[in-house]
Order: structure tokens, then sequence, then C-alpha cells
């Protein structure tokens, strides 16, 4: 089976999840392009395993080269959910004391989160933010023009790391976007500040991501109030 990739970003950790072959040849290189993407934003990443058939020494070659790389900008590369065949080639070969495996995806996204902020500046942050919405653009626009404003942004494409992301800090708002596939917006909305009881819930309206940026980015200048005009 050749090799099928899906990303998708939990605050400041970008998940890649594998299937198939990581195999010298466009395997390794759809792999390392996916690293190089991510990378762009990302310091955190965590590799998904668990439907891995084969690793061959070329891939496991760049694992480690990335996992040097990361770790020397304040991040790092883990392994989640690794089949046995794996799991016992890092212990042969030593190299799980540099790639370091969890038996979930949900630990090794985890094991980032509880470790702060990282390599994101020691700077006292601003009000901490959450949004949440099934478009990546979206929630990248979002994200870009509130930390533009000095706010801590985290945001996610998938409601169940969302809350994983509550789990582990509150905030105080927590924006919802208008593209939630199976559960209404007030749904989401309710779920998710029961878990952050503090935070001040947030919707953007049903026409946003169809606006010109610039109207955009007024209307969250207005949500948010007098901070984020300045």
């Amino acid at each position: 089976m050749l090799l099928s990739l899906k990303s998708r970003f939990v605050g400041n950790v970008y998940v890649i999840a594998c299937v198939g072959r990581v195999v010298l040849g466009e395997e390794v290189r759809a792999l390392e392009a996916a690293f190089e993407a991510a990378e762009r934003e990302f310091t955190r990443i965590v590799l998904n395993l668990a439907e891995v058939s084969r690793l061959d020494s070329i891939a496991m070659g760049l694992l480690v080269r990335y996992a040097e790389r990361l770790s020397k900008r304040g991040g790092g590369l883990r392994l989640a959910t690794p089949p046995a065949f794996v799991t016992n080639l890092l212990n042969m070969t030593k190299l799980n004391t540099i790639l370091q495996s969890f038996p979930t995806e949900e630990e090794a996204i985890l094991s980032f989160l509880k470790q702060g902020s990282g390599g994101e500046g020691q700077e006292k942050r601003g009000p901490r933010v959450l949004v949440f919405d099934e478009s990546a653009d979206l929630c990248v626009f979002v994200r870009t023009v509130l930390m533009g404003r000095g706010y801590d942004v985290r945001s996610t494409c998938s409601f169940r790391d969302a809350k994983i992301l509550l789990g582990v800090d509150g905030v105080d708002y927590i924006v919802v976007g208008p593209s939630t596939p199976q559960l209404s917006a007030e749904t989401v909305l309710e779920s998710l500040t029961a878990l952050s009881p503090g935070a001040k819930p947030l919707r953007l309206a049903a026409d946003f991501k169809i606006r010109d940026a610039r109207e955009a980015t007024d209307a969250l200048a207005e949500m948010f109030g007098d901070q984020l005009s300045s």
C-alpha cells in the first residue's frame, strides 16, 4: 500500500497520521514534504504510526533527523501508537532515546501541551483564546489576527481536540466558527464553555468565512471590543 497522510493541528501541536508504507522513494519524499510544511509554523509534531505496515532504514533516518532538528528549535517529534515492529526496532537500535513514543495519539499530544508554550517567547502573553472551526484556513486567519493584537491563541478543527486543549489549560475566550459538521454552534459553545466556565463564548457569523478580509477583521474587533481595535 502506498503512503497516505492526513494532518491537523491541535493548538501548537501538528499531528500527521500515516497509513501504509514509509519506505525509500515517493513515500519518504511525501513524509518529508509534510514535515517541511508543518515546521513552517510548528516545532512540535506528533506522528501517528498506528496504520503503518513498513518502515525502512531511510525512513527511520528521516524521523531521527527531524526529531533532532525540531529539538534544536525547542520542540520535538513524538510517535503515537507505533506498531510492535516499530517499538522493537526503536528498542533494538536504542533510538527510543531520541524518538519518544506513546501508546495513544492523545497521550502524545498531551505530552507536548503539558509542557506549556515552549519556545514561543518568555514575555507575558495576553488573554487566552481557543478558536474552533472545521476550516483550517478560517482558524489560521482568526488566530493570526488575534495574535497580532497580543492574544495567546490556540486553534483546532476537531471538537475532540478542542476538549483536549481545554482539559490542559482554561481560556478567557472561546470562539466558535460557523462550520461545525455534526453539532450546532450553540451546542459546541455550551459544551466547551462547560470545560472552561470562566471563558466568554463568542460565535462567528454564518457568513464570516466569505467576508472580505478587512470586513472580517473589523467583525473580530467588534466582538472583542476596544482591546482588538487598538
